[in-house]
């Protein structure tokens, strides 16, 4: 009796309380789910004006290039021991002299001829200073006196003839001292000791020590970021010339110098598409310093010629331009703008310019907006966020 009773029990019980759940179901209310905005940084957008800058390289040069060469003939009697490749001269000194015996015969001869012609110039002037005065006492006849003019006339063409061959002998005799024509940094010696030089012949090959410069290429689209007149041909004034400033490793330390864009070749390279600036740069004093310190030698140091050096131009200035970092931009010409309830959306921008780590925007947004900074990969439009702001 107790097996059918008890399982009949508990079945009539657990319909019971079914019966009891289904009359009274508990109501459960719908909560949105909470939404956690992400934390980003932001920029604020400040208008400013930018001083531009134009980058390149190039190679170091010199400004002059002179072959030497000799301007009289002869066996080479000395060389300066500073002409050597490297080697420095100073404008006005002597770099090598030729053997002078020929040319002081010749200038002997020529002063003997000069004073013979001025004894027969002499002697032709007192006897036509005669023969006219006898010709106005009517004691000498007209053909005496028009012989006497010619032969005077003749004895002045000879002495000039002698002066002038005075003078270039004297000219020769100076020659055969072969001076620098300028501060110089010698390139190549192509004489020896004792070796007969021809005239016109090369004996050196000099390099201007007092100036170099540096040839760059720059982009068509760079030039318009430089303040120089375009097409204009020859030499830039120097009120209109950039600065530049070139920075090289030498002895492995890094060195500035500065100088001057002097002027731009008129020809476009097909290949690269770009144009050839050069470069001017005075060189320092290579004096060492009286002062020991390392500083003064690192400004004081020449440019050397064929040192590959980076070259910052300073370029025109730019009013009303935002510069942000270079990482702000998405999908080539937008940003993210957080607005003022804190939703981000995507912007097209104007880019004025693109450098190596920030951009320069020329519109496409208003100062006193916030830029997002942060990396953030998924990003839809309208989508809330914590705005974190930073200073750039």
């Amino acid at each position: 009796m107790k097996r059918v009773m008890i399982p009949i029990g508990i079945m009539l019980s657990s319909i019971l309380v079914a019966a009891l759940l289904l009359r009274s179901p508990t109501v459960v209310e719908e909560v949105a789910p909470e939404i956690i905005p992400v934390s980003v940084r932001v920029a604020e957008v400040r208008a400013e004006t930018v001083q531009l800058h134009v980058e390149s390289q190039g190679k170091v040069q010199a400004s002059r290039v002179a072959s030497l060469s000799a301007p009289v003939a002869g066996p080479v009697e000395w060389i300066s021991p500073a002409m050597e490749a490297g080697g420095f001269i100073a404008e006005g000194e002597s770099l090598l002299r030729l053997e002078s015996s020929d040319y002081e015969t010749a200038k002997a001869r020529s002063l003997a001829a000069m004073q013979q012609a001025q004894a027969e110039a002499s002697h032709a002037s007192n006897e036509l200073n005669r023969l006219q005065e006898l010709a106005e006492r009517r004691l000498a006849s007209d053909s005496q006196l028009q012989d006497a003019k010619r032969a005077a006339e003749v004895n002045v063409a000879k002495l000039a003839d002698a002066q002038a061959s005075l003078r270039q002998a004297e000219l020769d005799m100076e020659r055969v001292n072969i001076r620098a024509p300028f501060d110089a940094i010698i390139q190549s010696r192509d004489v020896e000791l004792g070796q007969y030089v021809s005239r016109a012949q090369t004996v050196a090959v000099l390099l201007g020590a007092d100036e170099v410069e540096v040839r760059v290429p720059l982009a068509i689209r760079q030039l318009g970021f430089l303040d120089v007149p375009l097409g204009m041909r020859g030499e830039l004034a120097a009120e209109l010339a950039p600065d530049v400033t070139l920075k090289g490793f030498y002895g492995g330390e890094e060195y500035s110098w500065f100088g001057k864009l002097v002027r731009t070749e008129a020809v476009i390279d097909a290949n690269s598409n770009t144009v050839q600036t050069i470069i001017r740069v005075t060189q320092p004093d290579a004096k060492p310093s009286s002062s020991g310190s390392s500083s003064n030698r690192k400004a004081k140091i020449p440019l050397p010629i064929g040192l590959y050096v980076k070259a910052s131009i300073e370029g025109r200035r730019v009013d009303d331009l935002i510069s942000l970092p270079r990482s702000v931009i998405r999908n080539n010409n937008q940003v993210l703008v957080v607005d003022a309830e804190n939703k981000m959306y995507y912007r097209d921008i104007e880019i004025f310019r693109l450098e190596e780590d920030r951009v320069l925007i020329s519109g496409g947004i208003l100062p006193g907006e916030f830029i997002c900074t942060s990396p953030i990969q998924a990003v839809v439009n309208g989508m809330s966020v914590q705005p974190i702001i930073e200073v750039i």
